[in-house]
């Protein structure tokens, strides 16, 4: 196939925008030269020839702009958002070209978000009058590919930076994969200020169940409309960011992705953009017109009295045996390759003989009428590219024929087809409101909290939970360089408080409070409620402010009967209202207008508590470590008390593996922030400080025992062990996910698979509560403490190897054998230096005698000579 030449001849349309004198910079826009040419070849159509086919461009629109009465508060803009690839490339000419022919009011601008390293190799910037917009097709944080999410990000960065944006009254939107059939008229259909027009789209099944309830705080508003919109230029810029924000988090709502939610046959969020826009509608209190014959689907019977404006080619059609869908196409380059055009659909008589009934041919002929609009755009620009003379089109008969022409023609609509297209939605009535939430927990730029990351994330996603989480990454600078897990969580970075500032004190859990005050002091959220949780935590289903009763001055949390503070003096020293103290901590749910009052008062007390060292012992806080690591938990339940909030104090959230669970209680929440065990395997995350599970392709921690294998004589037991097994089993489904979105190599490759072993011996069991507890605290302050090992000194020498995980004490043979040489090596090394030390020795008391012996012989020499000089 022929490339297209070098040298560009006069290019269909200009690529300067925001620009009303665009016509005055290309006056060879439309070359008679040109056209003379393709019309020895074939390939000027009776339509082309007409001068109203280029009316719809810019310069055409600068003459006639007054004369269709298109002034302010009249004018009109249309855009459509593409990637810099030649699939969208074929698209934007037939587009930009059905634009021209429908004689669509107003300039038209191309959104082109495209890499940098994209830009550099692409060739159809002259395509279309074009605005370049930063690429997001892969999230800067979270590296997920959605390319839709560029339709709003355009629209904003549109509104924001086109001179265009100033000079418009109405925005028509579109998407690429369109085909203009007559001109869009926003006021003619219907459309208002506060009232867009759009295309009914009744597979947006999430608007009318609880994918809204959980995105939107009035359901009932929620319109299912997308792809045609046309709205005010005061509504979109009101819509804009919300689109955007609503998009990102529909998108990492993936528990809601299935079809029975969203109405994605796919099951994987393709159409979120839309929801974020009916979200976002909703959101401002925009109510559309909605026209459910605005739009056809090619191979879809549009209804008899009703001649559809626009074409959108998203789905394959067939005629016959010939068929066409756009994803054949995908890096098709036939935009740059002379006279290469579509497969050539049947003719139209052919098509008449194939079927007689009316309303099914005019289904058929709709068919023809995309791709031979298409194959018309695809002719114009080859020609404007100046591609030298083909040696024939056979085809191009049927597509300037008086009928092809007669069909395809603008047409107008009247007021008896706008008044049957109007589609009047009924919606259901909403008994409930559900406010908006959002999910927030604080981590450190360390492995450590890497795996607990993971595994909170992921079973975030799987628990329904509504609404968005958010990491809050507490960080030093110097850390933050060497950090490679910025991807494992839609993330908010935040400078670290381990170490005080002032003080200088060691205690990474003030992170906790300072992380949530500076997020809401630094993020606009429009959630009502938010739920903290730590890092150690894995959710098994949702935590709703509306299911637990959470309300105005009534927080939701988990008891946590060990903060005896709040019973002495501690609470009377620290807050006016000491009995409004509750033992509560774990998990958090707060109205967000609370929060923001609540959060810096819980720093402060947390503070407080911290430096007061003289409360720390073990009687008046319960710490058995006796070294204030739980002063952040003191200093929420104080700050609490100070705004005199009552705690719902609920038993049914949380769970810690290795307790015995109520029974029929569904807990949503595993708080693995002690050692837990089944039988002889154990599970304790603090062995695993230093482990990389993440970057480690397939690491997992040891698999828990099979729960067929449990003893079933203690139903207590049983649930207790059930709950364990499946806790670690999440976290390594959570891991084994991760290392599959990371593109790890065939785990089969490996062998043995790999599994990590812990950083230090197993503790033994904690024979109570406290010292479950104690083994907690040293974690939390981020290292060992040496309360921790000393209490374990003693126990350590008689533990029997077996009380370690699975992994470690099963030893093969090479390692036992590895082992014993390592030992053997050890005591011949000693036996050699202990007998090279003796050797030493005798030889340093052999020369010290032999030095003995000649300082005596030349003493004696000495005094016989003084004996001889003095004549005795």
């Amino acid at each position: 196939m022929e490339k297209r030449p070098e040298k560009k001849l006069n290019p269909v349309i200009s690529t300067n925008t925001g620009d009303s004198d665009r016509c005055s910079k290309n006056p060879n826009l439309f070359d008679p030269h040109v056209a003379m040419e393709m019309s020895r070849i074939l390939v000027v159509m009776a339509a082309m020839l007409s001068p109203g086919l280029l009316m719809g461009s810019g310069c055409a629109q600068k003459s006639d702009h007054n004369v269709g009465g298109l002034t302010a508060p009249f004018r009109i803009h249309t855009l459509f958002s593409v990637e810099c690839r030649n699939f969208f490339d074929w698209q934007t000419v037939g587009l930009m070209h059905s634009h021209r022919k429908a004689l669509q009011p107003g300039p038209i601008t191309r959104l082109l978000f495209c890499t940098d390293e994209e830009k550099r190799t692409y060739k159809g910037m002259d395509l279309a009058p074009t605005l370049e917009v930063p690429s997001l097709s892969r999230h800067p944080n979270t590296g997920d590919r959605y390319p839709a999410i560029n339709k709003p990000a355009a629209i904003v960065h549109w509104l924001k930076h086109s001179k265009d944006a100033e000079n418009v009254d109405w925005v028509v939107i579109l998407d690429v994969d369109m085909l203009i059939r007559s001109p869009i008229i926003p006021w003619k259909l219907g459309g208002d200020k506060g009232r867009p027009v759009a295309a009914y789209c009744g597979y947006l099944v999430g608007c009318d169940d609880a994918l809204a309830k959980l995105h939107r705080k009035h359901p009932e508003l929620c319109d299912n409309v997308g792809q045609l919109l046309a709205l005010h230029i005061d509504d979109l810029r009101a819509l804009a960011a919300i689109w955007l924000s609503k998009t990102q988090e529909v998108w990492q709502d993936r528990a809601h992705w299935v079809a029975n939610y969203t109405g994605d046959i796919y099951g994987k969020g393709k159409i979120t953009e839309m929801y974020g826009y009916s979200f976002a509608a909703a959101e401002v209190g925009l109510h559309h017109k909605m026209d459910n014959n605005l739009m056809v689907y090619p191979g879809y019977s549009p209804r008899e009295d009703i001649d559809p404006i626009l074409m959108h080619y998203g789905l394959p059609f067939s005629i016959g045996n010939w068929s066409f869908g756009k994803l054949e196409h995908h890096e098709d380059n036939i935009v740059y390759d002379c006279w290469r055009l579509f497969p050539e659909p049947p003719y139209l008589r052919e098509v008449e003989e194939m079927e007689s009934e009316r309303n099914k041919s005019r289904t058929l002929f709709l068919g023809i009428e995309c791709v031979n609009t298409l194959n018309e755009g695809l002719l114009l620009q080859h020609a404007a590219y100046g591609c030298p003379r083909p040696n024939g089109f056979k085809y191009l008969s049927s597509v300037r024929s008086r009928t092809f022409t007669k069909i395809t023609q603008s047409k107008q609509l009247t007021k008896q087809s706008r008044r049957i297209m109007e589609v009047n939605v009924q919606k259901p009535d909403v008994k409930e409101v559900y406010p908006n939430i959002h999910t927030v927990f604080s981590a450190e730029c360390a492995p450590y909290f890497d795996w607990q990351t993971v595994g909170l994330v992921h079973s975030f996603y799987q628990s329904g939970q509504p609404g968005t989480i958010t990491r809050l990454l507490c960080c030093t600078e110097e850390d933050l360089k060497q950090y490679k897990g910025h991807d494992l969580a839609p993330t908010h970075y935040v400078p670290s408080m381990s170490r005080h500032p002032i003080t200088g004190d060691w205690y990474p859990a003030l992170n906790k409070p300072a992380a949530v005050v500076h997020w809401i002091n630094h993020v606009k959220t429009d959630a009502e409620y938010i739920v903290i949780l730590d890092a150690d935590m894995i959710m098994r289903g949702p935590i709703t402010p509306w299911e637990f009763n959470a309300s105005k001055g009534r927080p939701v949390s988990a008891p946590y009967d060990n903060l005896i503070g709040c019973e002495n003096e501690i609470a009377k020293s620290h807050t006016r209202y000491p009995q409004a103290c509750s033992k509560v901590g774990g998990v958090i749910i707060m109205q967000i207008r609370e929060l923001k009052r609540f959060a810096l008062l819980w720093l402060h007390k947390t503070e407080q508590v911290r430096a007061e060292m003289a409360h720390w012992s073990r009687n008046m806080t319960g710490d058995i470590h006796e070294a204030g690591w739980n002063s952040q938990m003191y200093g929420y339940s104080f700050a609490a008390a100070e705004l005199n909030f009552r705690h719902v104090i609920s038993n049914k959230i949380l769970v810690y593996p290795g307790h015995v669970p109520v029974p029929g209680v569904k807990y949503r929440v595993f708080h693995y922030s002690s050692e837990f065990r089944v039988g002889n395997w154990s599970f304790n995350k603090a062995n695993w400080t230093n482990s990389d599970m993440v970057n480690k392709c397939w690491a997992k921690f040891p698999d828990p025992p099979d729960p067929s294998t449990l003893n079933r004589s203690n139903e207590d037991s049983v649930q207790r062990d059930l709950l364990s097994i499946e806790c670690v089993n999440s976290l390594n489904e959570a891991l084994r996910s991760h290392h599959e979105r990371k593109k790890c190599p065939d785990p089969s490759t490996f062998s043995p698979p790999i599994q990590e072993t812990p950083d230090h011996p197993i503790l033994p069991p904690p024979n109570s509560d406290s010292a479950s507890e104690e083994i907690t605290a040293s974690r939390k302050l981020g290292k060992i403490d040496k309360v921790d090992a000393l209490r374990h000194n003693s126990e350590l020498k008689n533990e029997s190897q077996e009380l370690s995980p699975p992994e470690v004490n099963k030893q093969t043979p090479e390692v036992t054998n590895q082992t014993f040489t390592s030992v053997r090596f050890w005591i011949v090394g000693l036996l050699a230096f202990s007998v090279l030390s003796f050797l030493a020795v005798i030889l340093m008391i052999i020369s010290n005698h032999r030095g003995q012996r000649k300082r005596g012989k030349a003493l004696r020499t000495k005094r016989r000579t003084a004996y001889q000089d003095t004549g005795i």
